[in-house]
């Protein structure tokens, strides 16, 4: 077991299917202007992916950013299950990037710190994006749910909808726990206050409540153990490079 790899996989993971998630938006955006904002906002996830999964090819022989992208199957996806779940519709999508872009947030500032220059210097980077994806989908939060009755019901379904894929977030893998004797590593339960004050005070203006502490939570995507959604999922984003391998455009 190598835990950093392990650990490096994951953030890549996360970043990479959440981006691929969003950017099925591309083209069929509710309006021009937040179509090129939402694919911009996956591109930057998948740039971070790049960045993680480039680092962890250098830890690890015969592998490439590619060929971690492109030629493993789901068992051996490593992401949070919020970024793998459907896009749903126009709230759900709103909801799901909020709630995941909040947590990346504080786990990025966090990282910063890490002794692993490299980790933090992705972390760096990438944290300038986040706060835009967290600005961005936090105005959209508070129009929907401050919005007309039915954009109010929508965002509350939403939350219902997601607010199970959570918990995991806060839940530290093997391969985290590993590396917080080192400084490499986040203890990810200490993120929860800082990520609930956050959502609580946009929840607060948009008028919509936040969960209660007894709902029941889905983890074991930081595992490998996925919904069905994540197989079609990579079946369509890996289909050329499995089909021609090695191809070059």
């Amino acid at each position: 077991m190598n835990p950093l790899f392990d650990y490096t996989l994951h953030l890549a993971d996360s970043s990479l299917i959440m981006g691929h998630r969003l950017s099925e938006w591309t083209g069929h955006g509710p309006t021009i202007e937040l179509d090129i904002a939402l694919s911009n906002i996956a591109l930057d996830l998948i740039g971070q992916s790049r960045n993680f999964y480039q680092y962890a090819a250098a830890l690890k022989q015969n592998e490439t950013e590619d060929t971690l992208a492109y030629l493993r199957d789901a068992r051996e996806f490593k992401n949070l299950l919020i970024a793998e779940t459907s896009n749903g519709d126009w709230a759900k999508t709103i909801t799901k990037l909020f709630l995941f872009s909040t947590y990346q947030y504080y786990l990025y500032q966090q990282l910063i710190v890490s002794e692993d220059k490299q980790l933090s210097a992705i972390s760096e980077k990438s944290l300038k994006e986040v706060t835009y994806h967290i600005r961005w989908s936090s105005d959209w939060v508070i129009r929907l749910g401050d919005g007309t009755e039915e954009s109010n019901l929508r965002m509350k379904k939403a939350i219902e909808n997601t607010w199970p894929l959570t918990g995991e977030m806060f839940e530290p893998a093997a391969y985290e726990n590993l590396l917080l004797g080192n400084r490499i590593g986040v203890d990810v339960s200490n993120l929860k206050n800082d990520w609930l004050k956050k959502i609580q005070s946009v929840f607060d203006e948009a008028t919509l409540p936040v969960p209660g502490n007894n709902i029941w939570m889905q983890r074991g995507g930081k595992e490998g153990i996925h919904s069905e959604g994540l197989g079609y999922l990579l079946a369509e984003m890996q289909f050329l490079q499995r089909a021609y391998p090695g191809c070059e455009w």
